[in-house]
C-alpha cells in the first residue's frame, strides 16, 4: 500500500489497513459540517498525511477551498478545479490531479492532490469518503429540518374546541369558586405556554409532566367526573431529556379517543419508569380501542388526519434516538389504547 504514507511503519497489513480505516472515519466525521465547516482543515491535513502527497486541496462549487502541505502555484490549481466542476470529470494540469466528490450521485466539489509516486486507488479512495461526508451532513440536515416541521406541526394542533371549552369552565367558576377559577387560569397559562414554546428543542419529563398536569386539570373542570386520572412517575427519571410535545399530545389523544368517546368517560393513566439505561413511558385509556391494523396505519402515516399527533411524535422519536425509539401501540376494539415509548436516559447532544 504505498499510497498510504505518513502513517508509521505498521506491524502488520491488517494494522495498517485499521489505521487507515481509523483516520478515514475521523475524516468523515471531521467534514460533516460541509467543506466549509470548522473540521474541513484538519481534515485535508488528515489527508496530505495519508496520501503521503505533495499538496492536497478540498473546494466546493463556488471555487473556495482549503489546503494543506507545498504551496501550488495559483493559475495551475484553477484550472485544474475548474476543469473539475465544469465536466464532473478527472482533470490533470501541471502536476496536480483533480477528482470530482459526490455526494448521492451529485457534483458537490473537487478533491486536487500533487505528488509523486501517488496510488491512483487511494486518491479515488479519498474522494469518496469526503462524499460520504458530505452526504451523512445533508441527510443530518435534512432529518433537523423534518423534525422541526413536525414539531412546527403539532404546536400547531392546539384544538380550538379545547380552548373555548376551557375557558368557558373557567368562566362559570370565576364567582362561585374564584379561587378554582385563578388556579385553572394558570392551568391553561401553563399549557399554552408549553405548546407554543419557542425556545429550544428539547425539555425534562419533568416538564412535560408539568404540561400534562395542567392539560388534565383543564380537561378535568370541562370534563368533570367523566376523566379519571392516574399518575405515576418514577423520581430518578424527571431529568431525563426527550423532545418538546412528546408525552403531551399522547395524553391528549387518551383523553379525546378514549374518554371523550364514551358515554360514561373513563380512566387515562400516565407512568414513567427506569428500567437500566433507558426510561419507559406509557399513556393508557379504557376507551373503545381501536383495531390494531387501523393503529399500524397511523404509524405508517396511512392513518385518518386526526391522529397526526401520534405520527408526528413517533418520527421525531425515531429522528432524536434512532429507529429502535419509536412508539408502540397496545390496542384492540374495545380494550382501550396502551402507548409505549422507551428513550434513553442519557443520550449525547440531547439537552434540556
Amino acid at each position: 500500500m504505498a499510497g498510504w504514507r505518513g502513517l508509521g511503519r505498521p506491524r502488520s497489513a491488517g494494522a495498517e489497513a485499521m489505521g487507515v480505516l481509523g483516520i478515514g472515519r475521523r475524516i468523515v466525521a471531521e467534514l460533516r459540517a460541509g467543506l466549509d465547516g470548522p473540521g474541513a482543515q484538519s481534515a485535508v491535513r488528515r489527508l496530505h498525511g495519508l496520501l503521503g502527497a505533495d499538496t492536497v486541496g478540498l473546494v466546493d462549487l463556488s471555487g473556495d477551498g482549503v489546503w494543506a502541505g507545498r504551496a501550488t502555484e495559483p493559475g495551475p490549481a484553477r484550472e485544474v478545479v475548474a476543469a473539475v466542476l465544469r465536466t464532473d470529470a478527472r482533470a490533470t494540469r501541471a502536476g496536480l490531479v483533480g477528482l470530482p466528490v459526490h455526494a448521492r450521485d451529485e457534483l458537490v466539489g473537487a478533491l486536487v492532490v500533487a505528488g509523486d509516486g501517488l496510488d491512483r486507488a487511494a486518491v479515488q479512495e479519498a474522494a469518496a469518503w469526503v462524499g460520504e461526508a458530505l452526504e451523512r451532513a445533508r441527510l443530518e440536515a435534512s432529518a433537523e429540518v423534518a423534525e422541526q416541521a413536525e414539531l412546527r406541526a403539532l404546536r400547531a394542533e392546539i384544538s380550538p374546541h379545547f380552548v373555548y371549552n376551557s375557558l368557558t369552565a373557567i368562566a362559570s367558576f370565576v364567582e362561585s369558586e374564584p379561587e378554582r377559577a385563578r388556579e385553572l387560569m394558570l392551568d391553561f397559562a401553563e399549557y399554552t405556554r408549553h405548546s407554543l414554546a419557542r425556545g429550544g428543542d428539547y425539555t425534562t419529563v419533568a416538564g412535560e409532566f408539568g404540561a400534562i398536569e395542567a392539560y388534565l386539570a383543564l380537561a378535568r373542570a370541562v370534563l368533570g367526573d367523566r376523566l379519571k386520572v392516574q399518575l405515576r412517575i418514577a423520581p430518578e427519571i424527571l431529568p431525563v431529556a426527550l423532545p418538546y410535545l412528546t408525552l403531551q399530545p399522547l395524553v391528549e389523544n387518551a383523553v379525546r379517543h378514549g374518554v371523550e368517546l364514551t358515554a360514561d368517560g373513563g380512566l387515562v393513566q400516565v407512568h414513567g419508569e427506569a428500567a437500566g439505561s433507558e426510561a419507559i413511558l406509557t399513556v393508557e385509556d379504557d376507551g373503545p380501542g381501536m383495531d390494531p391494523e387501523h393503529a399500524a396505519d397511523v404509524l405508517a402515516g396511512r392513518g385518518n388526519p386526526n391522529s397526526v399527533g401520534l405520527l408526528n411524535v413517533d418520527r421525531r422519536l425515531r429522528t432524536v434516538f434512532g429507529p429502535g425509539y419509536g412508539l408502540v401501540i397496545e390496542t384492540a376494539v374495545g380494550a382501550g389504547t396502551r402507548v409505549v415509548l422507551r428513550i434513553p436516559r442519557f443520550q449525547p447532544g440531547v439537552v434540556a
